[in-house]
C-alpha cells in the first residue's frame, strides 16, 4: 500500500474500460480495501474495492466487494477516515 494509485482501470465483461479515481484506501485484517468512485455524465458511483492479488501477481487485482458484512464493515472504516462521505 505504499504505492498508493491515483487512478484503477476496470475493464468490463464487454471489453469496456471504466477509470475509477482512489478516494481512500485502508488496510482491514491485512487486506487491501479501496474506495473508489467514477463519474458517468452527471451520475456517481462509489465502490468499496478489496485486493485479492497474490504475492505472484505481476499487478494489483481487485474485487468489488459484495458480501454484507465486508461491505459494512469496510464502509463503516471508510466513512469514519472521510467525514464528509455518506456510504450506503
Amino acid at each position: 500500500m505504499d504505492n498508493r494509485p491515483d487512478e484503477i482501470t476496470f475493464t468490463t465483461d464487454d471489453n469496456e474500460e471504466v477509470v475509477f479515481q482512489v478516494i481512500e484506501q485502508t488496510r482491514l485484517g491485512g487486506v487491501d480495501y479501496l474506495l473508489v468512485c467514477t463519474r458517468d455524465g452527471d451520475e456517481e458511483e462509489a465502490l468499496i474495492l478489496k485486493d485479492v492479488s497474490k504475492d505472484t501477481d505481476m499487478e494489483a487485482i481487485y474485487d468489488i466487494v459484495d458480501d454484507d458484512m465486508e461491505l459494512a464493515m469496510a464502509s463503516e472504516i471508510f466513512s469514519e477516515l472521510l467525514d464528509d462521505i455518506e456510504l450506503y
